[in-house]
């Protein structure tokens, strides 16, 4: 499964990054409005540091403005992927842009029903929004599980993209049910990497190693 981060704040893409792990990022309106700065430059920046699919998203509601903005986007950088929302404007928008060769990641996908018509306009990604399914009392993991059959049964090449996650047991369960992508907030990958019994390891190698400096110590003293 290949990892996005999920944001826009670029210090975090950038230390994400250095660990070796991003294959793509992902943005959203709320994500740029924290950052409190231009949206194009930071784009710029975002593909300067990671070498993937660059999801951006469009704020028209209707298709006509989707594909204005989409077209400003994609112009940006090859890299760049529309973020377009599952309605019947962002169905059309999305059969427009795929055909003309713009990449798009269909967002806030919430049932089969959605992901099935998203791969009929020609999405190359689609988003299930697994938090807020959460936060509805609704497993997630159940669509994301009956996603993965259905774009399987039929041979789909879209791409499935774990969205909203909240912790490291989102990950995983996407992961062991075959999602291609896991788009994750900087805080959560953080998480990721921590588990109580490495850092209780790693405690106990650098107090191992002390005790042996000072023994080696004692005994080159004494030969003395």
């Amino acid at each position: 499964m290949k990892i996005f981060i999920d944001t826009a704040n670029v210090d975090e893409i950038r230390e994400a990054a250095s660990w070796g792990i991003l294959s793509g990022v992902t943005t959203n309106p709320t994500l740029a409005a924290r950052e409190n700065r231009d949206y194009g430059i930071v784009l710029k920046e975002i593909i300067e540091i990671v070498d993937g699919p660059i999801s951006a998203e469009v704020i028209s509601l209707d298709k006509d403005g989707m594909i204005a903005e989409a077209k400003k986007l994609a112009a940006i950088h090859k890299n760049i992927v529309i973020k377009v929302p599952i309605t019947e404007a962002g169905l059309a928008t999305t059969k427009y842009l795929s055909g003309q060769g713009i990449k798009v990641n269909m967002t806030l996908v919430f049932s089969v029903n959605q992901a099935m018509l998203a791969a009929g306009a020609g999405a190359a990604f689609a988003s299930p929004f697994l938090g807020r399914l959460d936060d509805i009392n609704e497993d997630g993991m159940v669509l994301l599980s009956n996603m993965v059959k259905v774009y399987n049964n039929y041979d789909i090449d879209t791409q499935i993209i774990a969205a909203s996650i909240r912790h490291p047991q989102h990950v995983t369960s996407a992961a062991l049910i075959g999602v291609d992508i896991a788009t994750i907030p900087f805080k959560v990958l953080q998480k990721m990497v921590k588990h109580p019994l490495t850092d209780k390891g790693i405690a106990q190698f650098l107090a191992d190693w002390k005790k042996l400096q000072s023994a080696i110590g004692n005994s080159a003293g004494n030969t003395v």
